[in-house]
């Protein structure tokens, strides 16, 4: 059996301006098999930039070495500093599996003179033109990784290491004009999504892009019982009025055993604020009219009341099993981002942690 390997993707500042992200995510689950198990926005400084751009040129092979140079100098240039008043954004994404760096290799693929097929990620977000002398006229690779275990171990390391510094939680990446009334609002890529490795995360990131919103916040969090319950302590007195006491509590049960994976009458004391089984993405979006438009693009709770196009019409299936949550107010946006620690850095105990096991 093959032991398991970290691998990563960094979507690229290019890539999140024109909304590719959820696309890129979708074919990095679906395609790879591998578990996305970690994932934190970062602005990187120029320290990080410089020390993680020079690790990248490490071919012999003269062909592969000036690939690696494009993506060099293309680090250098695009992964700090500003562009039209934005600072520059990159999501790193970490995923879990055997054989790990070989299969993220695979789908993402090499950027020198591709096929347009769109098999690869880079074949289809990525551009390596020249001209007739064969001289790069325009070069963006869409995402940035590593493909040799060693090499992958060593940037998640440096990466993790700048991840307070650097990652988090980026208020100030994109600017407003000074009297915008800018608000920040959570989403959660609810577990139903995760049952298997399919398009369905990327596919609703990709309907949420459509509100022209920035994300500046990224987590993989795991709800704990505890959490959970907080969570949807206000939904609990709602179900109990309208079903009943007893009928609304084993609805209200039912739903943190499907966000946190165990109902809280099975849940012994000592298990209540340990991380669930299932898994979410906690994404917080930020801009004008941020939670408005949204709940817009979401639809209803009842995926059956939804309007055609909207991520609950298109992904979800029942009143609890409808894709996912998006706080209904400013303020149910700060309580529930301070209930799942949407601040806290799993980032970097997730790496520290595996190569410890090693």
């Amino acid at each position: 059996m093959q032991s398991e390997q970290l691998a990563y993707a960094i979507v690229t500042p290019y890539s999140i301006r024109k909304s590719r992200t959820g696309g890129i995510l979708g074919r990095l689950i679906s395609r790879t098999g591998l578990d996305l198990v970690g994932g934190r926005m970062f602005a990187p400084g120029a320290e990080l930039t410089k020390r993680y751009a020079d690790t990248i040129v490490t071919e012999i092979d003269p062909r592969h070495r000036a690939t690696q140079q494009l993506i060099r100098e293309y680090v250098l240039k695009n992964f700090t500093g500003e562009k039209n008043g934005q600072h520059a954004r990159v999501l790193f994404l970490i995923f879990r599996g055997p054989d790990a760096a070989q299969k993220i290799h695979h789908v993402v693929g090499h950027i020198l003179h591709e096929r347009t097929s769109g098999e690869t990620i880079r074949d289809t977000f990525g551009d390596y033109i020249t001209d007739d002398s064969e001289n790069v006229v325009y070069f963006e690779p869409g995402v940035v990784t590593e493909f040799e275990p060693h090499a992958v171990q060593r940037d998640l390391k440096l990466w993790a290491e700048f991840s307070d510094s650097d990652g988090g939680i980026l208020d100030r990446a994109v600017p407003y004009p000074p009297v915008t009334q800018i608000e920040k609002t959570l989403v959660l890529i609810k577990p139903d999504n995760f049952r298997f490795p399919n398009l369905r995360p990327g596919g609703v990131i990709e309907v949420f892009s459509r509100t022209g919103l920035s994300i500046i916040g990224f987590k993989v969090h795991q709800m704990s019982v505890a959490q959970a319950e907080e969570f949807y302590g206000p939904v609990l007195p709602v179900l109990e009025k309208k079903l009943g006491a007893k009928s609304g509590r084993e609805n209200w049960e039912s739903i943190i055993e499907f966000m946190a994976g165990k109902k809280p009458s099975e849940c012994h004391s000592d298990e209540r604020d340990a991380p669930g089984t299932e898994k979410s993405i906690a994404i917080v979006y930020q801009g004008v009219d941020a939670v408005r438009k949204i709940r817009e693009v979401l639809g209803p709770t009842d995926p059956a009341k939804a309007p055609p196009g909207s991520i609950r019409k298109e992904f979800g299936q029942t009143i609890m099993v409808n894709a996912a949550h998006a706080s209904d107010s400013v303020e149910n946006a700060r309580r529930e981002m301070a209930i799942i620690r949407i601040e806290e850095n799993n980032f970097k105990p997730l790496i520290e942690n595996f190569y410890r096991r090693q």
